[in-house]
C-alpha cells in the first residue's frame, strides 16, 4: 500500500464496512452516526488517505474555486482587498488561488492560463501596470465563466466592475490643495492606460480648471511609483526655480518617498511644498507631518466581489445586469497639506 494511494476501498476492507458508508462517512453525512464517522475519519487518517477533489470536481463541473490575479502583494490595498475576499470565500465554502502578476501583462498571461486550465468557477482581476489587450481573458468569457475586475479595470460589455469615483477622489485633493493656497501642483501618476490613474489626472486638470488655474502639463510625472522613481521626481523638483508648492502622489507610498527626499534637502513640509497621497496606507500615518490621502475600503471592496461571484455561481444574481459598482471614498486631511493655519 506504500506504493500507491489510499483509497476508500482500503478503508472499507479495513473497518469491513460497506465503501458506500465510508464515502458518506467522510462527506459528514447526516445518515451516518457520529461513532461511525469519527471511526472512519479516525481511520483516514491513520492510513495516510487523501481526498481525490480533483477528480469529483471533474464529475461535479464545479471545483468551488474563484481565481485571483493582482497586480501585487505587498500593497496595503491589495492586502485588505484579500483579506475581504478569503473571508466572504470561506463563509461561502469557496476557496481562493490567488496569484500576482508582478506589474506585468507577461505574468498576468500567465496566471490567467493557469487559473483556466485549473477549472476555476470564476475569475477576479485587477490588472496589470502594462496589460494592454483583453485576449488572454476571452477563454474565460467564451466558456461564460463569470469574469470581474477591481480597482484597476478593464471596460467589457461581458464583464462586471467595482472601482472608486477616482476622479471625484483627486478633483477633491486637488481642490483642497488650491484651497490652502497652491496653484504650482506636481501630480505624480502611473500608467496612464490603467483607469486609477487616467481618472486621477482628469480630476486634477478639472480641478485647475474650475478654480481658473492655468494646467502645466511639465507638471505631471508618469512613473510606476516605484520608491526609487518617486525619489527622482523629487529630485526634478529641487531643480525647479521656483519650486512648484504642492505634490499630489497617486499613491502614499510614493508620496512618503517624494516627502523624505525633499525633506531630506531642507524642504519644509507643507510650508514650502505642501504634499498629499492616495489609498490611506499605514504609511501616510507614520510619516512626518502626517500625509493628507483619500481612503477607499479594500475589505469591503473584496467582500464585494467575492459576494457578487457567488451570487452569480448560484444563480441568485446575473452579474451581466450589473456593469459598474462604485464605492465610496473619503478624504482624510493631515499636517502635511495643511498650510493655513
Amino acid at each position: 500500500m506504500k506504493d500507491r494511494d489510499i483509497t476508500i476501498y482500503d478503508i472499507a476492507k479495513h473497518l469491513n464496512i460497506s465503501t458506500s458508508t465510508v464515502s458518506r462517512g467522510l462527506k459528514d453525512h447526516p445518515a451516518i452516526s457520529q461513532k461511525t464517522k469519527k471511526l472512519i475519519l479516525e481511520t483516514a487518517k491513520k492510513m495516510g488517505y487523501q481526498s481525490n477533489t480533483f477528480a469529483s470536481n471533474l464529475r461535479r463541473q464545479k471545483t468551488n474555486t474563484i481565481g485571483i490575479i493582482v497586480p501585487r502583494l505587498n500593497s496595503s490595498f491589495m492586502s485588505d482587498a484579500l483579506a475581504g475576499m478569503e473571508k466572504m470565500a470561506s463563509d461561502s465554502g469557496y476557496n481562493l488561488i490567488i496569484t500576482q502578476s508582478l506589474e506585468t501583462e507577461k505574468k498576468e498571461i500567465l496566471n490567467a492560463a493557469t487559473l483556466f486550465n485549473n477549472r476555476v468557477d470564476a475569475l477576479i482581476v485587477s490588472l496589470a501596470y502594462d496589460t494592454k489587450s483583453m485576449a488572454h481573458f476571452e477563454p474565460f468569457i467564451k466558456k461564460n465563466i463569470p469574469l470581474l475586475f477591481f480597482d484597476r479595470v478593464f471596460p467589457h460589455k461581458e464583464c462586471s466592475a467595482i472601482t472608486i469615483d477616482n476622479y471625484k477622489a483627486a478633483y477633491e485633493i486637488t481642490a483642497h490643495l488650491i484651497s490652502q493656497g497652491c496653484k504650482d501642483i506636481v501630480h505624480i501618476t502611473g500608467n496612464l492606460l490603467r483607469n486609477v490613474y487616467s481618472e486621477r489626472l482628469a480630476g486634477f486638470k478639472q480641478a485647475h480648471a474650475d478654480h481658473d488655474i492655468p494646467f502645466r502639463e511639465e507638471n505631471v510625472f508618469i512613473t510606476r511609483m516605484t520608491p526609487e522613481e518617486s525619489i527622482e521626481v523629487a529630485q526634478k523638483i529641487l531643480n525647479r526655480n521656483p519650486l512648484p508648492d504642492a505634490v499630489f502622489a497617486s499613491n502614499d507610498l510614493c508620496a512618503a518617498h517624494t516627502m523624505l527626499e525633499l525633506k531630506r534637502h531642507g524642504i519644509k513640509i507643507p510650508d514650502d511644498i505642501a504634499l498629499a497621497g492616495f489609498n490611506n496606507d499605514p504609511v501616510s500615518k507614520l510619516v512626518e507631518p502626517g500625509l493628507t490621502t483619500i481612503y477607499y475600503k479594500g475589505f469591503e471592496m473584496g467582500e464585494l466581489a467575492i459576494q457578487m461571484m457567488v451570487n452569480q455561481l448560484n444563480q441568485l444574481q446575473n452579474m451581466k445586469m450589473i456593469q459598474s459598482i462604485v464605492l465610496g471614498h473619503e478624504l482624510i486631511i493631515r499636517q502635511s497639506s495643511l498650510r493655513r493655519k
